[in-house]
């Protein structure tokens, strides 16, 4: 029987043969540990951390055949394909097949030629394909997207409810692992209790990618930051996420009439048009995909430079889910939220026209709320990710995200916390924060004169302010810890106990000095000013005329193979090249991302290259 250690080194040789890296990241060398030890296994990796890994590696070491469960058609095809690129036997089995295919593949799963394959989860509700499964030795289930399970999860499906009676049909319980990007303690609950996993091992690692600058952008001409943004990386892939179909088309027609190769997707499109723009954004030939939501989850894509947010999105699960799309292969890229007022609005609208009870609609305010205290905070966009999803952390600045780059000076802002906090007080702590700044500035609107909130000696202490600025800092104030706000349609701001400090002098509020329009100039060329980074400034090692003529041809390969170029080699395999020039196979296998089968496959033409270069 081997060991835990000899268990891991095949492991080793098994990732640096098919995957082309060295070694595992640390929360992958964790987790397939567990999943080799025979332990049901939860990983929670970001986006673009390699979770598949986790399970396909184990895969190959296990007896028998893994089945993935899977989400999305995309997600699978990819998967599969980047599988047989590596020299991996592994199928998938979904709508688009013939019953003929479909058989066929089942047959390959029984004569052992398989060691992955890929199913949706509806396809466990089905009699005649539970009896099937049950002739096949299923040595491990592996569920990707696990958060599906959870009715608290962003993307909540019925179908994966159906797994847990699955297994137990079995005629031999296999290993349960769960993966997902995002996921808050009680979703985590839920994994484990509706998969009803045996005493798993919990692995939570990485959701902070070093290599992902966040920011958030409050006050910009969002359609003008856009079209600037898009013109200045023009070269880089960049995926921007609109909130309606109204703005994603709106977007679109602007982008390709300033002459840059765009694409759109969101559920108005016809089918086609939908897969056509998807897969030519895969293949690199357009720069730009401008989409609603329903557009990513199962992109694989791995040289996507930035995510612009158009609006705010519903939750910080879905904002991370559909940021992290960006730097999928660890090279630097940008992540970028532009938001106002008026999406908040525009997400409370959505969820009433959601048809669903009000236990869920609850909920989704209350996560609803928690994205609008990220978008206001001042403190480290990054830690406030990780104290979400409840990831421990050293506290260290990540010094890359807009807050930890911004050079504004703190002023203290006591006088003007106390005179709001004062004013909530008076008004009995019943109202939202737009009366309140009714009230602060001294508006005669109906409501504030039916209240006689008139009569208040706060009343109108804040008239030089316009009211949108008094919602701001009311908002920064939310988002700082001083004050809260109940959860619903219709929230109440509420003193918090540090608010209560201020009041009593004990305690100052410092915040950052209010934007002007000479500090937000720099931000409205479209680069992320000194809040961002531009990553097309600095030195390089990477000799950019060589990455691009290595990018020809993994094109040329890519077509003949009729897979996106990603799969051949990503962005960051290219890169490495063009510093190293590799000229020997030996020198080839040393770069991350050149395995032994890629390189037999592949690795003939880029090797010529470097040698007709000396």
């Amino acid at each position: 029987m081997r060991t835990e250690l000899q268990s891991m080194e095949e492991a080793k040789q098994l990732l640096q043969k098919y995957y082309g890296y060295p070694d595992f990241r640390e929360g992958q060398r964790k987790i397939v540990s567990s999943v080799l030890s025979g332990a049901d296994t939860l990983g929670i990796m970001p986006t673009g951390g390699g979770k598949s890994i986790c399970y396909q590696i184990p895969a190959l070491m296990l007896p028998g055949l893994t089945l993935v469960i899977s989400p999305l058609i995309s997600l699978m095809k990819d998967q599969v394909d980047a599988l047989l690129a590596a020299g991996v036997s592994a199928a998938y089995i979904n709508s688009t097949l013939t019953g003929k295919e479909v058989n066929e593949r089942i047959r390959a799963a029984k004569r052992g030629e398989l060691k992955l394959l890929y199913v949706a989860p509806e396809r466990l509700e089905l009699d005649w394909f539970r009896e099937e499964m049950k002739e096949l030795t299923i040595s491990m289930l592996a569920v990707d997207e696990a958060h599906c399970v959870s009715q608290w999860g962003h993307d909540f499906r019925t179908s994966y409810l159906a797994i847990t009676p699955f297994v137990a049909e079995l005629p031999r319980r296999p290993i349960v692992a769960a993966f997902t990007a995002t996921a808050t303690p009680e979703v985590m609950d839920d994994m484990i209790g509706l998969l009803k996993l045996h005493d798993p091992s919990v692995f939570v690692t990485g959701l902070g990618r070093d290599n992902l600058a966040m920011s958030v952008l409050r006050g910009e001409n969002k359609r003008e930051f856009v079209l600037n943004y898009a013109n200045t990386h023009g070269s880089q892939p960049g995926i921007v996420y609109a909130a309606t179909r109204k703005d994603v088309d709106d977007l679109y027609e602007r982008l390709r009439a300033s002459g840059i190769p765009t694409g759109r997707y969101h559920a108005g499109l016809p089918d086609q048009e939908r897969e056509e723009n998807q897969e030519a954004f895969l293949y690199d030939d357009i720069r730009v995909m401008v989409a609603t939501n329903a557009f990513g989850m199962g992109i694989d894509k791995s040289n996507v430079r930035y995510v612009i947010h158009y609006n705010m999105p519903k939750n910080m699960e879905a904002y991370v889910q559909e940021a992290g799309r960006a730097g999928r292969d660890g090279e630097p890229s940008e992540c970028i939220l532009l938001f106002s007022a008026q999406d908040i609005m525009t997400q409370k609208f959505l969820i009433e026209q959601n048809p669903q009870d009000e236990t869920r609609k609850h909920n989704e305010y209350r996560k609803l709320q928690q994205m609008i205290e990220y978008c206001y905070s001042t403190k480290c966009l990054r830690w406030g990710m990780l104290d979400y999803f409840g990831e421990e952390h050293d506290h260290s600045l990540c010094g890359i995200c807009s807050n930890c780059r911004d050079e504004r000076e703190l002023v203290d802002a006591t006088t003007d916390a106390q005179i709001i906090f004062s004013c909530i007080h008076r008004m009995r702590e019943r109202f939202g924060v737009a009366l309140v700044s009714s009230v602060l500035k001294g508006s005669q609107n109906k409501k504030v004169l039916q209240y006689s909130f008139d009569q208040l000696s706060t009343y109108g202490m804040m008239r030089r302010r316009t009211e949108k600025e008094i919602s701001e800092l009311i908002n920064v104030l939310i988002a700082e810890g001083y004050l809260s706000l109940s959860e619903g349609q219709y929230p109440i701001v509420k003193l918090a106990p540090l608010a209560i400090d201020v009041l009593k002098g004990k305690q100052q509020v410092m915040l950052r000095a209010p934007e002007t329009p000479q500090t937000a100039a720099a931000g409205s060329s479209g680069g992320t000013r000194r809040r961002g980074r531009n990553y097309d400034d600095g030195p390089s090692a990477v000799n950019e005329t060589v990455f691009e003529q290595l990018r020809l041809i993994r094109r040329d390969l890519a077509e003949k193979e009729r897979v996106p170029s990603y799969i051949i080699f990503n962005d960051a395999t290219l890169r490495e090249m063009s510093v190293v020039c590799p000229t020997s196979e030996t020198d080839m296998l040393r770069i991350k991302g050149v395995g032994e089968v890629k390189f037999r496959k592949y690795g003939a033409p880029f090797l010529k290259f470097f040698q007709n270069m000396e």
